[in-house]
């Protein structure tokens, strides 16, 4: 079972503690609670590969279809050892409340394969993506089901995933998002998520009267989303002085160059080692100071024994679930203000819509349409929450789960769900 921090507590039961502050909000009754927390479906599939040297392998693979409520399932499949069912039922629920918040025609669902992907061939990877989605389509649809790529999964995972429903059902690109444009996919959806964060980050930074490119940005995780909120808050004056991956981070605090920075990385594979700038553990790089600490990783990345010792002032979950229930105690009692994932990283399903959308109507829109509407949709949702948190007196990450909740619960009821 995945577990974060010291607490032993899966993930899906941790978020799930958010889920009930909400319901306590909305005084939902025991019943509406059940119906709203329990996942409507869930598949395990055996995934069986042959593997380059001739040998079978079994992997075990999941997808969750946690609300539909509000229309039909959405949400990536990634490759992960982690990738284990409380996993996916955590980040499925996660899904629902995010694609209300923001206000998209979506529910939430999530899909996974207990693999490292770094230790697959490519062959073997296009083989166990064939048998994963083989394996579940008869859970996937244009407006049932859309598949798109999360953690350990990329632009070509969602081509051979498309080609193999394709066999079955004829070709159908609307089926998954996060494709290469060539094949249906939109503008701007690489840096989708990236966006989004940086947007969310120029209006709490509005807010709270802090300079851009003053005390700095910090991006734990330097992957798809980690790499585009680094570029994006650099092109934006953003001070960004410090940047990790799975080898380790750089800080400087006086700031990065991040031209240098892309061609250290491109040259050396890491991030880590830059010159001129401190070499520091991803745990040592979170606790350097800042005005924004960006998790763009992993989930309980901040836990019990770390939270007393991070000294930004707010933190922007860029990851899903980087902050356990503790740890967002801890930083809520210290004063620091945390920007809940739900709301942060919703910028990737926003462009995913704006894609399956494109697919059904055979249409594309051009980057600069992507990119105003994204930032619209993502302003006008944390506009809601900062609203909402002021009014009711709760923190942000309440606040958006009260949109959230309160959403799919008022659509449950129109359709005699509850």
């Amino acid at each position: 079972m995945t577990t974060v921090g010291s607490t032993g507590a899966s993930t899906y039961e941790a978020v799930n503690i958010f889920f009930d502050r909400a319901a306590d909000r909305l005084k939902l009754d025991d019943g509406e609670r059940e119906l709203l927390r329990r996942p409507w479906r869930e598949l395990q599939v055996a995934v069986p590969v042959r593997m380059d040297d001739g040998r079978i392998e079994v992997f075990t693979g999941y997808r969750v279809q946690h609300n539909g409520a509000r229309g039909p399932y959405k949400g990536g499949v990634r490759y992960h050892p982690l990738a284990d069912r409380e996993e996916v039922k955590a980040l499925a629920s996660l899904m629902t409340w995010k694609t209300a918040l923001v206000d998209i025609p979506f529910g939430g669902a999530k899909g996974g394969v207990q693999c490292d992907p770094h230790l697959l061939s490519e062959g073997e990877l296009n083989r166990l993506t064939r048998r994963y989605t083989a394996n579940i389509e008869h859970l996937l649809a244009v407006n049932r089901d859309i598949l798109a790529p999360d953690l350990g999964t990329n632009a070509q995972t969602m081509v051979w995933m498309m080609d193999e429903y394709g066999r079955i059902h004829g070709h159908t690109p609307g089926i998954v998002t996060g494709k290469p444009i060539e094949l249906g996919g939109s503008a701007g959806r690489e840096a989708a998520t990236g966006r989004g964060v940086v947007t969310v980050v120029a209006e709490v930074a509005k807010d709270a009267g802090i300079d851009l490119k003053g005390g700095g940005v910090i991006v734990q995780g330097f992957g798809n989303v980690g790499s585009w909120t680094a570029r994006i808050a650099d092109e934006m004056g953003c001070n960004v002085v410090g940047v990790s991956d799975i080898q380790g981070g750089s800080y400087r605090s006086d700031g990065i160059d991040m031209k240098q920075l892309l061609r250290h990385k491109d040259e050396t594979g890491t991030v880590t080692g830059l010159p001129g700038a401190d070499s520091v553990s991803n745990e040592e790089l979170l606790e350097q100071p800042c005005d924004f600490l960006i998790p763009a990783a992993i989930d309980g990345v901040i836990h019990a024994e770390n939270a007393p010792r991070i000294k930004a002032k707010m933190v922007i979950e860029a990851a899903n679930h980087p902050v356990i229930p503790e740890a967002d105690r801890i930083l809520n009692d210290r004063g620091i203000k945390i920007l809940p994932d739900i709301l942060v990283n919703a910028g990737g399903v926003i462009v995913s819509y704006f894609e399956w959308s494109q697919n059904l109507y055979q249409a594309h829109w051009k980057e600069d349409r992507v990119t105003t509407e994204l930032k619209k949709i993502m302003t006008r949702a944390y506009r809601k929450v900062s609203e909402t948190a002021e009014r009711e007196a709760i923190t942000y990450r309440d606040a958006a789960f009260l949109i959230g909740v309160g959403s799919v619960a008022h659509v449950a009821r129109m359709r005699g769900f509850i």
